[in-house]
């Protein structure tokens, strides 16, 4: 195992440095106050290449505005899931919502929305076509009817009404991105990735083996075995952060956790186990993606909360947190910065930014003029703190 005092030498990626005492603060352009931390004596500093969310929702009208700064402030670039109301099933849609996304970014950000299509029972490959030509469109995405939040429009019979829209993506080598789930209700939900796995990924890829695959938040040991088991550069993973560090008893201590209720729902301490083991192993198949779903607090709280975490403002915290625990902060920069573009055919980012080993306090809550939303690990103290691009 590598060490921290060995990690503390490695000249391209960290280093060791004495940081005054000074407040930290990092104001939300949504929120009256910004919250500030003192960092005292010797801290730890990792600069690595900016890195991209390789799976985000960012929602749209007021909750886009409330919320996209926080993914804009540390992430280069991307990929936007699809599923509003009503869902981005066409390109024209998906490059109206690129601009709405573009108007409501913080001024002189340099961010970029990487655009998806909804896989629907009647998208054509027609439609595949033309998403390939806009160059803004990068991947399409199947929800399972049913599966998640707004997934109501997803795909019934995925071979019986899709397989000529998925072989026009193998042509146009676009990635498909999956929502690994069946919604049978007969299939226990714990139960629901492995089934999707043996039913529907793998016969997929058997009749289809150039289709490029990701397979989104991975929750289990068996969604590890299959992509470790599949040809790199053609099947691959995001990981969130709460796969990495919630196991399922998140959802229960002290009484229902609504705020760390997400789909995939969370799964047992093995599974947990395998998927660190996993992304923290160097693996170039496996790359973030927060799965960020802001939700307001109203619609968490209440009878039928919606599904998602929102984790925007901590995720390259908890990262770090995983990564260093595991021994494996040499490992961070690729899964954050290198695997998720070199997996895309896009350009790694050039810019870099800090993450500085350095408690802070996570905000109970942020209040947008929509509503209170509150984030993963709300009132708790974290350990890493990501600044500004350097």
């Amino acid at each position: 195992m590598i060490t921290l005092a060995f990690i503390k030498e490695l000249p391209t990626m960290i280093k060791t440095s004495i940081i005054p005492p000074k407040a930290w603060a990092f104001p939300n352009r949504n929120v009256g106050r910004p919250f500030h931390v003192k960092s005292r004596g010797v801290k730890m500093e990792l600069s690595v290449t900016q890195p991209d969310d390789w799976h985000l929702h960012l929602r749209d009208g007021d909750l886009l505005r409330a919320v996209v700064s926080h993914s804009a402030n540390h992430f280069g670039r991307a990929i936007v899931m699809p599923n509003l109301k009503p869902p981005v099933t066409t390109t024209t849609a998906a490059m109206a919502y690129r601009e709405s996304i573009l108007k409501a970014l913080p001024e002189n950000s340099d961010f970029t929305p990487l655009m998806t299509l909804y896989l629907t029972d009647k998208t054509s490959p027609e439609e595949i076509k033309l998403a390939k030509r806009s160059g803004v469109v990068f991947a399409v995405k199947l929800y399972p009817a049913g599966a998640t939040t707004n997934s109501q429009d997803g795909v019934t019979d995925l071979f019986g009404k899709c397989l000529p829209v998925i072989e026009e993506m193998v042509e146009q080598n676009m990635p498909l991105l999956v929502h690994g789930e069946v919604t049978d209700p007969a299939v226990d939900i714990f139960d629901r990735e492995k089934v999707f796995i043996d039913t529907v990924l793998k016969p997929l890829i058997k009749k289809l083996p150039q289709l490029k695959v990701v397979m989104e938040h991975i929750t289990t040991l068996d969604a590890v075995k299959f992509i470790e088991s599949c040809s790199e550069g053609s099947i691959a993973a995001t990981v969130t952060p709460q796969h990495l560090l919630l196991n399922r008893n998140s959802l229960f201590e002290g009484g229902l956790q609504p705020h760390n209720y997400c789909l995939p729902v969370l799964k047992r301490e093995i599974h947990r186990q395998a998927i660190v083991s996993a992304v923290t192993s160097g693996s170039k198949q496996f790359f973030l993606g927060t799965d960020s779903a802001p939700h307001e607090r109203s619609r968490k709280e209440c009878p039928c909360g919606c599904a998602g975490i929102y984790n925007a403002p901590v995720a390259l915290a908890v990262y770090a947190k995983v990564f260093e625990e595991a021994g494996a902060l040499d490992k961070l920069e690729a899964f954050m910065s290198f695997n998720g573009p070199d997996f895309y055919g896009l350009p790694r980012n050039t810019s870099k930014i800090k993450l500085i080993k350095n408690q802070w306090k996570v905000p109970e809550s942020y209040t947008f003029a929509c509503g209170d939303i509150i984030p993963m690990f709300a009132g708790q103290t974290l350990e890493w703190l990501p600044s500004a691009n350097v």
